[in-house]
């Protein structure tokens, strides 16, 4: 199995972390906006269930961090989770702005034009019911139009019940650090494409993972300097909180 036997890398080189990167307040739709008016094509954003099973936009299992609310997301319901001020936080200029669901961000990407790179974040013990509810809505919402979303998660269990509810979907495992059997792992579950923490990272690692056949994804790389030596290794995307300083004309991504 080659590097090759996957085919071109069919998502952007560049994702802005958690829709906008650290310029906007994190998991909104003014994220991914802002993102698209740098001229970053692609966005990685975090959904969890809400209590009525709804997919909404949001990183931790509670809103205490990013909205003017409190509670568990899973302890929610997702008309209580849409009147929180999901951008107060990061600044008056972004007062008001709502914390808003995976079908809304998802629109937002196909009517820009942007790539999703969609992480499942499910809740302790929601695992299978998230991967499996935003897969099949994932599935839906991107059926007519072009570019289909990267769906990705440190859950094995959620990634299994993505996969199984849509199959013809691209998967991604995420890790921290780089397991001994991580080519073992993305087989077994069905996945294209390894996320690691670019700490893990060496020009060695990324060769052989790519020698195996898998994509090579990044993740949080803020630093220009070091963004050219992962795509020079031949990393096939990275992730970052800042867009404006990694989009720069010339990179080039393998």
């Amino acid at each position: 199995m080659s590097g090759d036997s996957l085919g071109p890398w069919p998502w952007p080189a560049l994702f802005a972390h958690r829709g906008g990167g650290a310029l906007a307040p994190e998991n909104t739709l003014a994220g991914i906006r802002l993102a698209a008016a740098l001229g970053c094509s692609g966005v990685e954003f975090d959904v969890m269930l809400s209590l009525d099973s709804v997919p909404v936009l949001i990183h931790d299992e509670t809103v205490d961090r990013t909205t003017n609310g409190s509670g568990r997301v899973a302890g929610l319901s997702s008309g209580e989770l849409a009147r929180l001020d999901a951008g107060c936080k990061h600044g008056k200029a972004f007062s008001g702005e709502a914390l808003p669901t995976f079908e809304a961000a998802a629109r937002l990407c196909i009517e820009l034009g942007m790539s999703a790179n969609v992480e499942i974040k499910p809740a302790r013990g929601f695992e299978a019911e998230t991967g499996a509810l935003v897969a099949s809505l994932s599935q839906r919402l991107w059926g007519g139009a072009n570019g289909k979303p990267l769906l990705s998660s440190f859950s094995e269990t959620a990634l299994i019940a993505a996969r199984q509810t849509a199959p013809r979907l691209s998967f991604g495992l995420l890790v921290e650090e780089i397991p001994t059997d991580a080519i073992e792992r993305c087989r077994r579950l069905g996945c294209v494409c390894l996320h690691a923490n670019v700490d893990a990272w060496t020009e060695a690692r990324i060769e052989a993972l790519k020698a195996a056949g898998l994509f090579v994804l990044g993740y949080t790389e803020n630093d220009p300097g070091r963004a050219r030596r992962w795509w020079t290794a031949g990393a096939d995307a990275l992730v970052t909180d800042r867009p404006d300083l990694l989009l720069p004309s010339d990179h080039v991504a393998n």
